[in-house]
């Protein structure tokens, strides 16, 4: 039976083929890339083709490898270590298109079970596990995650590690025997990963190879796993990694997985980019239009005065923002990183007459105005700490965890704590006309117990909190935007996508890095949720000076901003950052509805990036020259994803400072404003030339259907 039903022939997209079981539960004998136009008999399995793998595996169907559910019963006494083997067997399977439903008992054990799988626009899988404790005494749940097999063939694999400044970082490494973990234990998707693991042909790349992608769309703690037996075959998937007695099913009670996300691909890593990008575009809280953002961050710090803000929102509306965010430091005793987080009233030693002289001044230029909380935390030296110290989250009511950025967690499942930063942030919201959210979470959850229950770790509820928190703030202000950041962008994640209209990519604003840190993070999330800002000349992360064309390119395929202080600047690059923004506002609904393509560079110190049009009618191509190049060959640059038979015709969209720059090969210093136009298939196959550039420039070519 091949999962998604394919009646009829149906767009590319992932599928499973089971097969039923008398004896247990249905079994995989397949996960792999469903070819457009291909019939569900076309596809089916050649008898002993491949091993087959339980839904679940289990120990009791005579799998020797990790299971997929771990956990055990107390007994009556509190002695530990009942029902640990399970062995289920299938209650009912129903299968409608593009979902399936199976549930299934283990009579022994006293346990229900039931799988949620959706295919989803775009292609990609989803699936989750809920489990329910059927007998009289309380079952412990230590893992419960949704794991399916791929092709031997699959042999390399892909994650990503990162820091503060510095996310997404691809690694490799071989699959080899035996069982891969990546844990993550920060209690939010942290910076050093970005909640996926690839799986695919050696040597995959952006644009070829066979490929399996996973993700756990959950904001708390996640594990991501790779497992290849001898005997089995390779695996791979994921959940939620659960503290020691995070999850405890009294009788009745049941447990339900976060979605665990599959996605397959014939032709490298943007076919992976692609179908998740088209998930995301068809959710409720996707945004429409993303507007020009002004953060005021990198401009005053915590230097918060009217007259400043004011003369620098003037600049802001002159240059075309849309929407102005005041940051930290507009809230008590906030003057810098060490006082004041959690006491959510407006300072009036420095906002005597509140916030409206500001925002009335805001909305008089045509722009909206944004805030900046971060509600989940709080500094030691706060009221609110010192009124309530029990408010942390602590493993234990004798110590604190040690402090990091100056400040501790606040407990979210405690009904007190949700209650007040509910209440506080609608008072906020009500007072004042606010139109965005910049949700802040800048440190990891450790030790994170909840001292309403003896220290017993919370990081499952709070997670669980959080949602419930944003959710019905959501709910009450309909009309707001929200962007969620975390160090920038540690908390990136399918959990909190589908709740938010933007992401802070990364705390670096210098261009030249953003580069790498775009590149990656959009092969989890489509561009236009990647905040993406223009910072000063001189960047305050890295003393790095760079050209403004060069910051404004690599803002322009994210969610376009600007963060410098604009009194700084001089007219002509007023007038320059004006035509930038203009730039994006003309593009930004075909980059923002495209594909991503990200072509593979011959040359290490040259990336090559873009977005073709849904309809193919036009493209946007990026050749980003990061440093100096080894040799003077210049680059071959190749556009997949174009209609084959249709003509484009090529000219210049970015900053062009060299005349001899060509277009094509055969037609040397000629550029594209000369009449040139390429097939589809020719620029596919062959691509046009660009040679050697300066480095730290960046080279834009529009691509036109004749």
């Amino acid at each position: 039976m091949l999962f998604p039903t394919r009646k009829t022939a149906q767009p590319a997209g992932t599928g499973l083929d089971l097969e039923l079981s008398q004896s247990g539960l249905p079994r995989v004998t397949w996960l792999g890339h469903l070819p457009a136009g291909i019939p569900q008999d076309a596809m089916a399995a050649a008898p002993g083709q491949v091993r087959h793998m339980p839904l679940l595996g289990e120990h009791g169907h005579v799998r020797y490898t990790r299971p997929h559910l771990r956990g055990h019963r107390l007994g009556p006494d509190g002695a530990a270590g009942r029902a640990w083997s399970t062995r289920f067997v299938t209650d009912t399977l129903l299968v409608e298109d593009d979902r399936l439903h199976l549930t299934a008992t283990d009579a022994d054990a006293q346990l229900g079970i039931e799988l949620e799988l959706e295919a989803l626009p775009g292609g990609s899988l989803r699936g989750r596990w809920s489990l329910t404790n059927r007998g009289a005494t309380a079952y412990v749940v230590d893992a419960l995650e949704l794991v399916l097999p791929v092709a031997d063939h699959l042999t390399e694999s892909l994650d990503f590690t990162g820091r503060h400044e510095r996310e997404r970082t691809p690694q490799r490494r071989p699959v080899t025997d035996g069982l891969w973990l990546r844990e993550g234990r920060g209690g939010r998707p942290g910076l050093e990963g970005s909640g996926m693991i690839v799986v695919g042909t050696p040597g995959f790349d952006t644009t070829a190879g066979e490929v399996v992608a996973v993700h756990v769309a959950w904001s708390g703690n996640t594990v991501l796993r790779i497992e290849r037996d001898s005997s089995t075959g390779t695996t791979v998937g994921g959940g939620e990694l659960l503290l020691p007695g995070e999850v405890v099913l009294g009788p009745g009670d049941s447990y339900t997985t976060p979605w665990v996300f599959f996605a397959t691909g014939e032709h490298g890593l943007d076919d992976i980019a692609a179908s998740w990008h088209e998930w995301q575009r068809s959710l409720p809280a996707h945004p429409a239009i993303q507007p020009v953002v002004f953060n005021v961050w990198e401009a005053v710090y915590f230097d918060h005065d009217l007259a400043r803000l004011q003369a620098i929102a003037d600049r802001a509306a002159r240059v075309g923002v849309e929407l102005f965010v005041l940051d930290d430091g507009w809230f008590r005793n906030r003057r810098d990183d060490t006082a004041g987080l959690g006491d959510w009233w407006i300072d009036e030693s420095v906002w005597p007459d509140g916030l409206m002289p500001l925002i009335d001044h805001v909305h008089g230029l045509g722009m909206g105005f944004g805030i900046w909380f971060e509600p989940e935390m709080a500094n030691p030296d706060s009221d609110l700490l010192r009124e309530h110290p029990r408010w942390l989250l602590a493993a234990g009511p004798h110590r604190a965890p040690e402090p990091h950025r100056n400040q501790q967690a606040l407990d979210l499942t405690r009904p007190e704590v949700w209650s007040f930063l509910y209440e506080r942030m609608t008072a906020i919201l009500e007072a004042h006309p606010i139109d965005f959210v910049k949700w802040d979470h800048n440190r990891d959850l450790l030790e994170a117990g909840s001292l309403a229950n003896d220290g017993v770790p919370a990081i499952h509820e709070q997670t669980q909190a959080f949602y419930r928190l944003l959710d019905a703030l959501r709910n009450r202000f309909p009309a707001v935007a929200w962007e969620s950041c975390a160090s920038g962008g540690g908390r990136i994640d399918y959990g909190v996508l589908e709740r938010v209209q933007r992401v802070w990519t990364s705390d670096m604003t210098d261009a030249l890095a953003r580069q790498t840190i775009q590149r990656w993070s959009a092969q989890l999330v489509a561009p236009e949720y990647l905040g993406a800002h223009v910072s000063s000349p001189t960047s305050h992360t890295t003393g790095r000076t760079l050209d403004l064309d060069f910051r404004c390119a690599t803002a322009l395929f994210g969610s376009f901003g600007i963060e410098w202080d604009l009194t700084q600047a001089t007219g002509e690059e007023l007038d320059r950052l004006a035509d930038w923004v203009a730039r994006y506002r003309r593009l930004r609904e075909f980059l923002h509805s495209g594909r991503l393509v990200r072509p593979v560079s011959t040359d290490p110190s040259v990336l090559l990036h873009g977005i073709v049009a849904s309809d193919r009618a036009q493209a946007l191509v990026a050749h980003v020259a990061l440093d100096e190049s080894e040799h003077n060959r210049g680059v071959q640059v190749r556009v997949p994803g174009l209609d084959p038979a249709a003509r484009y015709a090529l000219t210049w969209e970015g900053p062009v400072k060299e005349k001899s720059v060509s277009m094509s090969a055969p037609l040397p210093g000629k550029g594209p404003t000369d009449g040139q136009a390429m097939t589809g298939t020719a620029l596919r196959r062959r691509g046009f030339w660009i040679p050697r550039r300066p480095p730290e420039t960046a080279t834009l070519i529009r691509l036109t259907r004749c």
